[in-house]
């Protein structure tokens, strides 16, 4: 048994120090930003993809090229318009032909055939577009014609929006919004922030970033996230905070009632313990705590939850409500 716990115990610190060193590699391009390069490693440990929200120029595009040097995986980016058709994001049959004049069909993979997909500004696309890309997202299959082909693992697509800029695009419905594992906002970067991107940014050459991890070792941290023990109280906290986003359901706050027209999927629950272990892990730790739930919860809930008009009339929105949704709880507990 001892032998068993200490076995356990230095897969925890080497997939912690794995981790850490992802964490600090990127942080040698990407600075100031440390909860959004959590939450982008959250997402691809855990298996899910994510949607980064915030303004241009504040690194979301370098982060994902940063990961995929750090990891040496597969980059490719996709640059969402509107005239951009689901062939240009997942293939095509081309013809060909060889020396003696046969023609045959053969499929050409598209951009979406890589470990870390950016998708720059997914709501500038159709919906017929977007969902080319959401039905990859979601099965890790690309169908042409009859035949089917695989996406090799890991898989990570990371979409971008303008929060700002508006008109000509497609907001994503929000059906296809819950594909996602995680909202995250990229905000502004502090004073300090901002003078340490000028200096590494205007020097010559590029930052020497070292790969930290195989595919192999990536795999190894995914299998020990998954034996990140869930005890029953922290399960039944996860469960309660997703039922207190439901409208009319029996642990509904007050404040659900009156401004949530629609709360979160069960995916939301799903979400909020899968990002947690992986949380726990970058802590150091083989055991979810109802802190590690609290920590992903607004990145997990923000866009799985649809506002009523008397939220937007009373000036409240989804962070302010999800805040008081966690107090409330957090006085319960």
């Amino acid at each position: 048994m001892a032998e068993i716990l200490s076995a356990g115990a230095a897969a925890v610190d080497r997939a912690t120090a794995d981790l850490r060193r992802v964490r600090e590699e990127i942080g040698k391009v990407i600075v100031g930003q440390t909860d959004v390069i959590d939450g982008v490693l959250i997402c691809l440990i855990s298996g899910g993809h994510v949607l980064l929200e915030g303004v241009p120029g504040l690194g979301k595009t370098t982060l994902l090229r940063t990961l995929s040097r750090v990891l040496n995986l597969r980059y490719s980016r996709i640059q969402f318009t509107p005239d951009l058709m689901p062939g240009d994001i997942v293939g095509s049959m081309v013809m060909e032909g060889d020396e003696f004049g046969h023609k045959s069909l053969r499929f050409q993979p598209g951009p979406v055939f890589a470990n870390l997909v950016l998708a720059d500004e997914i709501n500038r696309a159709t919906p017929k577009t977007q969902s080319a890309l959401l039905e990859a997202m979601q099965e890790r299959t690309v169908t042409s014609g009859t035949n089917t082909y695989s996406l090799e693992a890991p898989f990570l697509v990371m979409a971008t929006q303008n929060p700002i800029e508006m008109e000509g695009t497609y907001p994503l419905p929000e059906a296809q919004l819950d594909r996602f594992l995680m909202k995250i906002l990229v905000t502004y970067p502090s004073r300090e922030d901002l003078n340490r991107i000028v200096e590494l940014t205007t020097k010559d050459g590029e930052a020497d970033l070292r790969q930290v991890l195989q595919r192999e070792q990536i795999a190894e941290v995914k299998t020990v996230c998954r034996q990140v023990i869930v005890a029953p109280h922290v399960q039944h906290y996860a469960i309660e905070l997703v039922m207190a986003t439901q409208p009319g359901a029996s642990g509904a706050a007050e404040i659900t009632n009156r401004y949530i027209r629609y709360g979160s999927s069960p995916r939301g629950a799903q979400a909020l313990i899968e990002c947690g272990r992986v949380l726990a892990l970058m802590r150091g730790r083989l055991h979810l705590s109802i802190d590690d739930v609290t920590a992903v919860a607004p990145a997990v809930l923000r866009h799985r939850i649809i506002l009523n008009f008397d939220a937007h009339a009373d000036g409240e929105n989804t962070e302010t409500i999800l805040q008081r949704i966690l107090n409330g709880l957090g006085s319960r507990s």
